[in-house]
């Protein structure tokens, strides 16, 4: 499974249940990864996208504790387990892992590689990706040339578990 985030330079990843900032090449190139795929978020960052609606072209599976929650073209899950099963039917390399933090927590463990758009500029944030430039269990892999926004200074990163670090998802039956 793939993780993918734009992060700033402290690896924050939004305020107030909003994007940092909205760089026209990395929606472009999210748009591009996540068509006709599978992708897991949270309640808050299916509330944050525009209207409150779920991605068109996509299986969106939202995970929320709230037990009578409804969204118009996703399927609910209730705990990271009934939405590993809901993806069951989809290869790993397919489904994506979209937001927000306590998502991206909870499903490090069953990822393998990590598409982030990286931002030079720290932002006022209140909400974080996990570091994975500080673990042992993550090594980059592939770094774009720097791209320019405006003013800003961005690059798109891909991340790879290193052999042997990662959890079994199990297909229940």
């Amino acid at each position: 499974m793939n993780l993918i985030a734009a992060v700033d330079k402290n690896w924050a990843i939004g305020h107030k249940n909003a994007l940092l900032v909205r760089i026209p090449e990395d929606m472009k190139r999210f748009r591009q990864m996540t068509a006709g795929k599978t992708v897991i978020m949270g309640r808050g960052t299916l509330e944050s996208l525009p209207g409150g609606q779920a991605l068109a072209g996509r299986q969106n599976i939202v995970l929320t504790r709230k037990k009578d929650y409804r969204a118009k073209g996703a399927v609910i899950a209730h705990s990271p387990q009934e939405a590993l099963q809901a993806a069951a039917g989809c290869p790993p390399e397919d489904i994506y892992i979209i937001g927000g933090e306590s998502v991206y927590r909870q499903f490090l463990p069953y990822c393998d590689t990590a598409y982030i758009t990286w931002i030079d500029f720290a932002y006022e944030a209140d909400r974080y990706f996990p570091k994975l430039s500080e673990s042992e269990e993550w090594e980059l892999a592939e770094e774009s040339q720097e791209y320019t926004y405006y003013d800003l200074e961005y690059y798109f990163r891909r991340y790879e578990r290193r052999a042997g670090k990662m959890y079994k998802v199990e297909k229940s039956t």
